[in-house]
């Protein structure tokens, strides 16, 4: 062993010290949970079920759904298992319980301090940890390695740039990697990336976001916007930033009035820009936080919620993925594939280029740049989403053999 990690694990021994300041002011910004927040300082809010647990943790909203095919997969062969899942953000933690799985709890991860951890460990007692894509706490993987846990890196992704910054900290994560009976990367630049950093025999199993399930929805709800738009043509623009924005609203200008713009946006509190930005445009506007529908004699409608992707996507049969106009480099597209929406996305796809090749390779997605995207509006993509779909199923079967490898990791 190095002394990264026991120099990082000595120093997360003060952790606590800073903890409860820095939960209060994230606690004032509303980036946490009031009723749940003591789940970072190691306290459960949920009971242990009885039998065998897995836990899976990863960082954020879209690491957390992608878990959950894996979970089905896991599920379809020992029933009786329980999973805990652990995320560190709040949105996360909303969407997940709309979309949670049978048999599946959350809970946020404790902060990094063996004080914390050892309150969550003593607490779930799981079976078997499994992390995904790039989230590796050092305290967290010690102290489950420690405790006699089997540990499983999936999902996992490096690109050129994450695998230098880790280089400079080599040896940290040869001695973390060390600890993983299983490491699976989602592509071969990763696997080569992890054998660099110390990981025993990386295999290359694919990105679990494809083979997600779909996404919930409420089916009243479903139904009473199915009515109320009947007589439209709605369409979506899916995780929007600026650029995509801009993209968009000069495409729904070029059509006529029975259309309607969905816009979702990536971060929901930029409403109110979004809104003055479409009427500047002399487009007429609603918004869900003021109206739960659009409002009839709206161009756009703007959905400043968290958890609502799974209903306009079965609404909307085009979806344009945002991230792709700017320098986000791309959002997951495999959401609006699972649910059958046609996938239109913009030049810029860095952060997915893989699942954009697949799907533009096989005829189900459609890259363009922003003055191609009214003509594509007008066209009929149903053949490109049915292709999509079937992609989204096959990627879900795939998923048989990782979940026996990871489910004998406890025998």
């Amino acid at each position: 062993m190095g002394w990264q990690l026991p120099a990082y694990l000595a120093a997360s021994h003060a952790f606590p010290l800073a903890a409860p300041f820095v939960l209060r002011r994230r606690l004032a910004r509303g980036k946490e949970d009031p009723a749940r927040y003591t789940e970072k300082l190691g306290l459960p809010t949920a009971p242990r079920p009885d039998g065998r647990l897995v836990w899976l943790h990863a960082v954020g909203l879209g690491e957390v759904l992608s878990l959950r095919g894996l979970i089905a997969a896991m599920a379809a062969r020992d029933g009786a298992l329980s999973f805990l899942v652990t995320s560190g953000t709040r949105a996360s933690a909303q969407v997940l319980a709309a979309n949670l799985p049978p048999r599946t709890t959350h809970q946020f991860l404790p902060l990094d301090a063996p004080r914390y951890l050892a309150r969550f460990l003593a607490h779930w007692r799981p079976d078997l940890s499994v992390w995904a894509e790039q989230e590796l706490w050092p305290g967290a993987v010690a102290a489950a390695h420690r405790a006699g846990i089997p540990l499983a890196l999936v999902n996992a992704r490096m690109n050129d740039a994450a695998f230098a910054r880790r280089a400079r900290a080599r040896g940290l994560f040869a001695d973390l990697l060390a600890r993983f009976a299983l490491v699976a990367a989602q592509d071969d630049t990763t696997a080569r990336h992890l054998a660099a950093l110390g990981a025993r025999k990386p295999r290359v199993t694919g990105a679990l976001k494809a083979a997600a399930p779909p996404l919930a929805a409420d089916p009243a709800t479903l139904k009473a916007l199915q009515a109320a738009l009947h007589d439209r043509r709605p369409w979506l623009l899916a995780s929007s930033h600026p650029e995509d924005e801009a993209a968009a609203l000069a495409a729904r200008r070029a059509q006529g009035p029975e259309a309607l713009l969905v816009i979702v946006p990536r971060d929901p509190p930029r409403a109110p820009a979004i809104s003055a930005a479409t009427l500047d445009l002399g487009l007429a506007v609603s918004r869900k936080s003021l109206s739960p529908r659009p409002d009839p004699g709206a161009q756009v409608h703007i959905v400043d919620a968290f958890g609502d992707l799974g209903l306009w996507y079965r609404l909307c049969p085009v979806a344009l993925i945002g991230g792709s106009f700017g320098p986000t480099e791309g959002h997951n597209p495999w959401e609006a594939a699972a649910l059958g929406a046609a996938i239109l996305h913009g030049p810029r796809t860095a952060n997915f280029a893989a699942d954009y090749a697949r799907l533009d390779g096989a005829g189900a997605a459609l890259a363009l740049s922003a003055d191609a995207l009214p003509q594509a509006l007008a066209q009929d993509h149903a053949a490109m989403a049915a292709r999509a779909l079937a992609l989204s199923q096959a990627a879900r079967d795939s998923l048989a053999p990782l979940a026996a490898d990871l489910l004998d990791l406890m025998r």
